[in-house]
């Protein structure tokens, strides 16, 4: 039987025990005389549309490893969580699968408390299609005030290559658009979201002759876990950060990116405006 390469549970055991979690009554199917708890290997199979035979062929670990697309029936067939998902992929395939665009539900107060904790240090909350979600009072300093924005105006690309503002604050605009789009590429590719990125990419593209070039180039870069960056501030200077970008754990389809200033005059002048103090400059 095909074990998990780390030598941990092999995926005909997962497969068999996620089986036995569910209630047939609750699903609307007969009860009957069950030898054992949960479904039966055929109702599994008919929910994730595969043969009865592959599905047990996979439980005994046969036939060779599952496609992506069997393992995604499955998961829904077993109303497996995201994290159930992804460790059923890890057994299967040996790798994560694809993030979902999907419409998680919108920011939780948890994660606004979250973001609201790290005050003054800016932070924000981003989506998959880079619209700015939730932000904190140092954020909206730093970056932009976000609440008096429409919200189609809360996306991180049309900022950068829209508002002239934004541009003069980067020192080395074009090179960090550059990053930028190919950060963007990768995320959409790997979220299996080119389709619904497109009507952002084809207004940008319209509206802005660099992203356009920039993205006929198909150039990709692996968003950095943490780098240093430079901004030009109308109110504190020239300011450095260090910029981090970090998972929401089962939420795939957001990030949490905070703005760590490098000095601590920075910090406790962006404590001074946050906390509403007159003098905002020296």
């Amino acid at each position: 039987m095909r074990q998990h390469p780390d030598g941990g549970m092999c995926l005909g055991t997962y497969l068999r025990e996620r089986r036995a979690r569910l209630d047939p009554a609750a699903l609307g199917l007969a009860k009957g005389r069950r030898r054992t708890p949960g479904l039966r290997r055929e109702e599994v199979a008919q929910r994730a549309h595969i043969s009865p035979t592959w599905y047990t062929w996979l439980e005994q670990g046969r036939g060779g490893p599952p496609s992506a697309e069997v393992l995604d029936r499955l998961a829904q067939a077993l109303m497996l969580t995201e994290t159930e998902r992804e460790h059923l992929f890890l057994l299967g395939l040996n790798r994560r699968p694809e993030v979902l665009l999907r419409d998680g539900g919108g920011v939780t107060p948890r994660l606004q408390r979250v973001l609201d904790a790290l005050d003054p240090v800016p932070a924000i909350i981003r989506g998959l299609s880079w619209d700015v979600l939730a932000w904190n009072r140092g954020a909206t300093v730093m970056l932009a005030d976000y609440g008096a924005l429409a919200a189609s105006e809360r996306n991180i690309l049309r900022t950068l290559f829209l508002d002239p503002r934004a541009r003069a604050m980067q020192p080395d605009w074009a090179a960090v658009a550059r990053h930028v789009v190919g950060a963007f590429r990768i995320d959409a590719a790997r979220a299996g979201a080119e389709a619904q990125m497109r009507p952002l990419v084809e207004e940008l593209c319209a509206r802005s002759e660099l992203f356009r070039q920039l993205w006929k180039v198909s150039e990709v870069s692996e968003p950095p876990g943490e780098i240093v960056k430079t901004l030009h501030h109308p109110l504190l200077g020239t300011v450095e950060f260090e910029y981090s970008v970090f998972a929401v754990e089962g939420r795939p389809d957001l990030a949490l990116v905070v703005y760590q200033p490098l000095t601590e005059a920075v910090r406790t002048r962006l404590g001074a405006i946050v906390g509403g103090s007159s003098d905002l400059v020296d």
